[in-house]
């Protein structure tokens, strides 16, 4: 064997040596594959308050059938996690619109004091689909976003063609009278070892009349990014439910 491909050969054994010696905190965060051609922008949609936001668009043969989509985010994160997830761009050639936005104050968002109640935050949320054009989207609402998506949810549901929550927080805020007046399709998400606020969520959360149960085995509370995958077969699986 040439010398030169010799060592071509062990250079590539030792990095792939490497990898697999990283810890699965480090692993889990190295950004899924892109589908070909798919582009993803950013944007700010102008207002008050100014919401940034990423997006990726279907191709124009598929989009008039499927659902927009919406994508908020945790305390931790922003809309840039739906984009390094390769979620936003998958989605697109699923033939859906996706958009993730950054929450007041976080990502490139200002912050914002007419999103301190929930009637505040409800109107916000409503703001977003109006002002970016959203035609009747899917809210995906991980954790810290509840506080955004929940009142959305109780005071427009109709506005929403379906609710993906995982793990939100905010659920006991509301009452199962409340829960039960929505007629939202919704899928409840959360990992295994989301033992607290996973849980807790469904609890209430299993009141809403169009439900469904998902728990992604040995995912934490942030079980997007534990198993990416699995959580883009769930999400993919509901959205064609509702075509």
């Amino acid at each position: 064997m040439p010398r030169g491909r010799a060592a071509l050969l062990a250079l590539g054994a030792l990095l792939a040596c490497g990898l697999l010696l990283l810890p699965p905190a480090a692993r889990r965060h190295v950004p899924a594959r892109l589908p070909a051609n798919a582009t993803v922008r950013a944007g700010v949609a102008p207002g008050d308050p100014a919401v940034a936001y990423r997006e990726a668009a279907a191709p124009r043969s598929l989009a008039a059938s499927r659902p927009d989509v919406l994508l908020l985010h945790g305390q931790a994160f922003s809309s840039g996690t739906w984009q390094a997830l390769g979620t936003l761009a998958l989605l697109a050639a699923e033939g859906h619109r996706a958009v993730a936005i950054d929450l007041p104050g976080y990502g490139d968002s200002p912050p914002a004091g007419s999103v301190a109640t929930q009637r505040g935050r409800a109107a916000f949320l409503r703001h977003v689909v109006q002002r970016l054009g959203l035609r009747r989207p899917v809210l995906v609402s991980p954790s810290m976003s509840g506080r955004f998506a929940l009142p959305f949810l109780l005071a427009h549901g109709r506005q929403l063609a379906g609710f993906v929550p995982i793990a939100p927080v905010g659920t006991r805020e509301y009452g199962a009278v409340q829960y039960q007046q929505v007629q939202t399709p919704t899928l409840i998400l959360y990992g295994e070892r989301d033992t607290g606020l996973g849980q807790q969520a469904l609890q209430s959360l299993r009141h809403l009349p169009k439900h469904r149960v998902v728990v992604l085995p040995g995912a934490g509370h942030a079980c997007y990014m534990d198993k990416p995958e699995d959580f883009h077969r769930a999400l993919l699986g509901f959205l064609g439910q509702l075509q």
